[in-house]
C-alpha cells in the first residue's frame, strides 16, 4: 500500500486492491474443490460408507501438506506477508472437542458438506446447499449462545 497510511485512510479502490488477493485465492480454492470432486455428495457418501479411498487420499494429502508446511514455517521462522512473526501455540485438549467432532462428522455425513466446500457447492449450482449454510450459521449462533454451558 502507498506510504504509511492507516487502514481507515485507504480509498475504497485501495482496499479492494489490497483484498483482491483473497478473492483470487478463494476462486482458485473453489476451483480445486470442484475439480478434485471433494464437494461431491456422492464422494462424501462413498467415504462415510468406506466404499472409496478418494476422499481419504485428499484429506490425507492435505494433512501431510499441513504438517510439512507448519514444520517449514517453524524451522525457517517464516514471517507473515505484513512482516509479523508467525507463532503457532500448542492447543489444549478438552472433551468438548470429541463431542464437537462427532457432531461435525454426523452433520457432514448427513448433508454431504463441511464448512469449506459449502460455498463451492453453492457456486457450482447445488442450490439445496443453501439450507446447509443456513443451518451451519444457526449452529454457530447456538454454540455461541450456549458455549458457557457446554462441556469443556
Amino acid at each position: 500500500m502507498p506510504g504509511n497510511k492507516l487502514p481507515h485512510e485507504y480509498s475504497r479502490f485501495e482496499r479492494f486492491i489490497e483484498n483482491f488477493k483473497y478473492i483470487i485465492g478463494g476462486l482458485l480454492f473453489g476451483i480445486v474443490l470442484i475439480k478434485s470432486e471433494v464437494i461431491s455428495w456422492f464422494r462424501i457418501q462413498e467415504m462415510f460408507r468406506f466404499q472409496s479411498f478418494h476422499m481419504y487420499g485428499v484429506i490425507g494429502s492435505a494433512v501431510l501438506t499441513g504438517i510439512i508446511s507448519v514444520w517449514l514455517l517453524k524451522k525457517f521462522k517464516v514471517k507473515a506477508l505484513n512482516g509479523e512473526q508467525i507463532s503457532i501455540r500448542p492447543k489444549e485438549f478438552s472433551k468438548g472437542q470429541i463431542f464437537g467432532g462427532l457432531l461435525f462428522g454426523f452433520g457432514w455425513a448427513l448433508t454431504g458438506a463441511c464448512p469449506g466446500p459449502i460455498y463451492a457447492q453453492i457456486g457450482a449450482g447445488f442450490v439445496t446447499t443453501v439450507f446447509t449454510l443456513i443451518s451451519a450459521i444457526a449452529g454457530v449462533w447456538v454454540y455461541g449462545r450456549f458455549r458457557h454451558k457446554l462441556p469443556h
